[in-house]
């Protein structure tokens, strides 16, 4: 590599929309991709880890890595003219068309086996005889420092302070002002591979990668693992490629599942609202593992249970509502002053203040998943056992309190309408795995329990005036989070008071009956939450609308929205945590698991007597039943078991084999009554 006069680069402001990005990943990290081909956004080595490319939140001054054909200087890179995802797999191919031909860019990381976190991108051409450029600009600790760049052995190393990249081409280069520019000609059926290698800067240089036996071993893997999922119902396309956008969110060494790749993409454009979602919040997993166990995902099951006796321990007194991806508590937040944030939404925060949050629903949340998992054949052992006994004393003991809520509110505490419901689902869940046989625990108490919170729900959070639960205690406003109802079996489907509140909910907060806000907000003054400004329609919630119509016999409305929800994906199938209906654009960060599990998930809700109510005395089990998620309702005959409606979802036949059953040792943990 020699230091010349660099190629010119596109315009440093660029402000490509969130849905012009592509994920890839290796199920430790992540790297977003623009249609123009580059990358900005990643975190080595780990999804929580600092940025070496955040030009997302900022300008290419803060780090970048573009491939692309060359244009004249001044201009903005070309996007692609086409891209998808190759098979069932996360290996991204875009194709430019130009004057002279039509060229290909394989993107791709592979998983880690025996190597640290790599990047591979593979120039192919398809047509005719193309010049290309390409241009990385690392800058690391979030944009912050440019690396020392040197050659050395015919390769290209960026060093700073404990970070190391190694870049690996076939092409020469020049390097000038702390980025790495090739130029180079590429003609049909040739091909140029660029790969990209993080390294502790103390340690040896790592392995040049193969490219090509990269390729194919990643291509193996996505494919041999979408071909054990065991869905075969309608819409299959979008439900595996949510599925495996689901996987690549899970952290493989502990079996984490984070929120989101990404931090600080506004719910607002040029707003506040913008936090940091790199980290495994107990009930996202949880809602995530169900959706992944109940089409086939055990090693996932096992593997998330695993980390979560191990991040619990013997304290679930001290539950966080989040946690780092190996287990850890730590994660204080802070702001970035010198990123401007995507389309100036600042402050761009890292770590997250609402770790330590008391959010009620989170143990009945938990609990159900690990139910689930017994159900589908995942080992019950004494430990977890231990855990559930632990989680419902948690509950027994605060259910009472005010907390935050859902939604991590930071306007203080109040008695919010789901949390209770949610403890009274906690409960619920351990009165049936008792009456199983499941937990060694006092019935009666537990159904006396159940019985309280549910008639003190009905008392205090219920509009009889308006015919609807509201947001807490006493309110009047509304929350998404009470489209719920109908799912937790709290109350049979059709009572009266879940179809009034499905219906306040739809009329308040959805906008044009579709696209469901969480609540509402004040503008420009401080709401509830403790923020100022608006934000866009939050996808899970209006998935949620979807899942409530269904449960409540509106079943032509149900597969209608749920089409019109399908809509909102981008053209690779992913999804953002919220939608802005005025802009038509997605807005949070990106792309999100709660967002992308609205595509498939299913649940089972109670099957409820319908003259108790869900309280003292009812201990059927549950029935299956769909939730939003794959599925056009008319080819999944709905109708009416007591007073909910059951959707039956087709599964392959691999669904309804006898699974193996895992035995205690193959979970270890340390946890005992």
């Amino acid at each position: 590599m020699t230091t010349a006069t660099p190629i010119p680069l596109a315009p440093s402001v660029r402000r490509p929309r969130i849905e012009d990005y592509a994920l890839i990943g290796d199920m430790q990290t992540a790297a977003l991709v623009c249609r123009d081909g580059s990358v900005d956004w990643l975190c080595l080595p780990r999804f929580d880890s600092a940025a070496v490319f955040a030009g997302l939140l900022g300008t290419d001054e803060h780090g970048f890595w573009r491939i692309g054909p060359t244009v004249p200087a001044g201009e903005p890179a070309a996007h692609a003219n086409r891209r998808r995802y190759r098979g069932q797999t996360l290996i991204l191919e875009s194709e430019w068309d130009t004057a002279t031909g039509t060229v290909r860019v394989l993107d791709l990381m592979p998983p880690r086996h025996e190597h640290g976190p790599q990047l591979i991108r593979i120039v192919e051409g398809v047509s005719g005889t193309l010049e290309m450029t390409s241009t990385m600009s690392p800058r690391v600790g979030y944009g912050r420092r440019t690396p020392w760049i040197y050659d050395t052995d015919g390769r290209t190393a960026a060093v700073s302070g404990p970070d190391a990249l190694w870049l690996d081409t076939s092409v020469p280069g020049t390097e000038k002002d702390g980025a790495v520019h090739h130029r180079f000609t590429v003609t049909a059926g040739a091909w140029v591979a660029f790969t990209l290698s993080w390294q502790p800067s103390h340690a040896p240089a790592p392995e040049v990668p193969d490219a090509e036996a990269a390729l194919t071993q990643t291509s193996a893997f996505w494919e041999a693992w979408a071909e054990q999922l065991v869905y075969d119902g309608p819409h299959r396309e979008p439900v595996i490629r949510s599925l495996i956008t689901l996987k690549a969110l899970t952290y493989a060494p502990t079996g984490g599942i984070v929120a989101a790749p990404t931090t600080s993409l506004p719910e607002e454009l040029g707003g506040e609202r913008n936090f940091d979602y790199r980290y495994v919040w107990l009930r996202d997993a949880a809602v995530t593992l169900s959706a992944l166990l109940r089409t086939g995902c055990r090693d996932e099951a096992i593997a998330w249970r695993r980390w979560l006796l191990r991040t619990l321990g013997g304290d679930p007194e001290n539950l966080q509502i989040m946690y780092r991806l190996d287990g850890r508590r730590d994660m204080p937040e802070r702001e970035l002053h010198w990123l401007s944030g995507y389309e100036g939404s600042s402050p761009v925060r890292v770590g997250n203040g609402a770790r330590d949050q008391l959010q009620l629903d989170v143990p009945g949340e938990v609990i159900e998943t690990l139910a689930l998992a017994h159900e589908h054949g995942v080992a019950r052992c004494e430990n977890t056992e231990s855990l559930i006994m632990k989680l419902v004393d948690f509950v027994r003991r605060h259910w009472r309190k005010p907390d935050d809520g859902i939604w991590e509110v930071r306007g203080g505490r109040r008695h919010f309408t789901h949390s209770k419901i949610m403890c009274w689902a906690a409960i619920d869940h351990a009165v049936r795995l008792a009456d199983q046989g499941v937990l060694d625990a006092d019935l009666a108490e537990l159904v006396s329990l159940r019985e309280e919170i549910h008639a003190e729900v009905c008392a205090r959070a219920f509009d009889s005036q308006r015919n609807t639960f509201t947001q807490s205690y006493g309110s009047k406003e509304l929350d998404a989070s009470l489209l719920l109802l109908p799912r937790t079996g709290f109350l049979p489907a059709d009572d009266p008071r879940v179809v009034g509140t499905v219906d306040a909910v739809r009329r308040e907060l959805a906008s044009d009956g579709v696209l469901v806000h969480r609540y509402r907000t004040d503008g420009r003054h401080v709401g509830m939450d403790g923020f100022s400004g608006d934000e866009g329609a939050f996808l899970l919630c209006s998935f949620w609308l979807v899942d409530a119509l269904a449960l409540t016999g509106r079943l032509d409305e149900a597969e209608a929205l749920f089409e019109q929800l399908l809509s909102l994906r981008s053209d690779l199938g992913l999804l953002a945590e919220e939608y802005d209906p005025v802009a038509n654009r997605q807005l949070g960060n990106f792309p999100q698991a709660y967002s992308m599990l609205g595509l498939n998930q299913q649940r089972r809700p109670a099957g409820r007597d319908p003259q108790d109510g869900g309280r003292a005395g009812d201990r059927r089990v549950s029935t299956p039943t769909s939730v939003a998620g794959p599925g056009s309702w008319s080819s999944w005959p709905g109708q009416l078991t007591g007073r909910t409606p059951v959707l039956q979802p087709r599964l392959c036949a691999a669904a309804r084999r006898p699974q193996p059953t895992p035995t205690c040792e193959e979970s270890p943990c340390s946890i005992r009554r």
